[in-house]
């Protein structure tokens, strides 16, 4: 499924929710989705053993701390790519950003957490 078949505003998407760490799906082609989320806080460790994750920040502050590697900080405009199977943990300062992974991801990857999300589209 691609979708939508209109241009998407991704201030103006942001704009429509306040959750944080619940991402919102704004886009889809060839069975990858495009989310927006905010995030505020420390999220759980986790990875995903079949997929990289892709974040990209537009607006706030990003860490993402890595099992093994150093850290890596993220501002406005600054893109990271998490490879498969990399434990992982985003903390966040107010971030807004844009993540690109597969249809059905879970966000906490294997990990029970209160916060699981299943993306759902805005």
């Amino acid at each position: 499924m691609a979708a939508p078949d209109h241009a998407v505003n991704l201030t103006d998407a942001l704009s429509r929710f306040d959750e944080t760490w619940s991402p919102k799906i704004v886009a889809e082609a060839n069975g990858w989705q495009v989310k927006v989320v905010k995030a505020d806080g420390e999220f759980v460790w986790h990875d995903h053993p079949e997929t990289d994750e892709l974040f990209q920040v537009l607006a706030g502050r990003l860490r993402i701390r890595l099992d093994g590697r150093p850290d890596v900080e993220l501002g406005p405009g600054d893109v990271y790519v998490v490879p498969r199977g990399l434990r992982h943990q985003p903390v966040a300062a107010r971030c807004e950003m844009l993540l690109l992974e597969p249809a059905g991801v879970p966000n906490t990857g294997d990990v029970d957490s209160e916060l699981a999300h299943d993306a759902e589209w805005l």
